[in-house]
């Protein structure tokens, strides 16, 4: 099998993927803020890794609707949304121009964004590492598009990691016959998980697996930061019982990392 058709074959429908979820995604927590607790939170993550913006660029990539390109923004940094979703970034245009924004969104391929080199003081994104299919390329076009200093500030998680609420939730199903509140169908949950098992992360997401090709793509002082209890538990207040629960036990974490110089 041609692996090059195989890799497009992937990302073609991730890509669908998100486009199919655009009209919906901000109505979810996790995606969309729905609370000054846990913008508050995001701030003080951002700040505590990245400074103050003070016009310095950001690029934000997989930025979907722009939850984290609006908190960068609102930290100072000039900042471009980039996607692969036109779906997405229509979605992302819309709520930047309702809220009087500048922010800069093009449409393009995390894995190659095709920016200029060394034009980014700093890279964000948030949920993008694991549908990666080449994480080692992507972490080297990152290095190779931010400026000697840059630093780039990832915020994922290792989800396929197994916690007892997942067992609480399989007994749950299997005595009632429900599965727990989700905020995608059956159908697209299924489509979901056709598609990790076909990225680079199929299974589980350490951090120390993203920190070690971190490391190989060039970037030095990297710190894994899984002090994020205040943003879990503004999001858990939201959610149905036990996905609060499991969100406040999963495996969760920022990743910053600087390239040299």
């Amino acid at each position: 099998m041609n692996s090059m058709n195989t890799n497009y074959s992937i990302r073609d429908e991730i890509r669908d993927f998100w486009s199919e979820r655009a009209a919906t995604f901000d109505q979810s927590v996790g995606h969309e803020i729905f609370s000054e607790a846990e913008r508050k939170g995001w701030q003080r993550l951002i700040r505590k890794h990245l400074g103050e913006g003070q016009g310095r660029a950001a690029l934000d990539l997989a930025c979907g609707t722009a939850v984290i390109s609006h908190l960068m923004h609102g930290a100072g940094f000039a900042v471009t949304g980039l996607d692969w979703s036109d779906a997405m970034l229509a979605q992302a245009r819309a709520k930047a121009k309702k809220r009087g924004t500048d922010i800069r969104f093009v449409s393009g391929d995390a894995e190659n964004t095709m920016e200029p080199r060394e034009s980014y003081d700093v890279i964000t994104n948030r949920h993008l590492v694991w549908t990666l299919v080449d994480p080692a390329s992507a972490f080297k076009e990152w290095f190779a598009v931010l400026k000697p200093g840059g630093k780039v500030l990832i915020l994922d998680g290792n989800m396929g990691k197994e916690n007892w609420v997942k067992g609480l939730q399989k007994f749950w199903t299997k005595v009632t016959g429900k599965p727990a509140a989700s905020h995608m169908t059956p159908e697209m949950m299924a489509r979901h998980q056709k598609i990790r098992s076909r990225v680079h992360f199929s299974t589980q997401m350490p951090a120390e697996a993203v920190v070690d090709l971190l490391r190989q793509a060039g970037f030095t002082d990297i710190v894994v930061d899984r002090k994020l209890a205040d943003i879990h538990w503004a999001q858990a207040r939201k959610m149905p019982f036990l996905r609060g629960l499991e969100r406040m036990v999963q495996d969760r974490f920022a990743i910053c990392a600087r390239k040299p110089g």
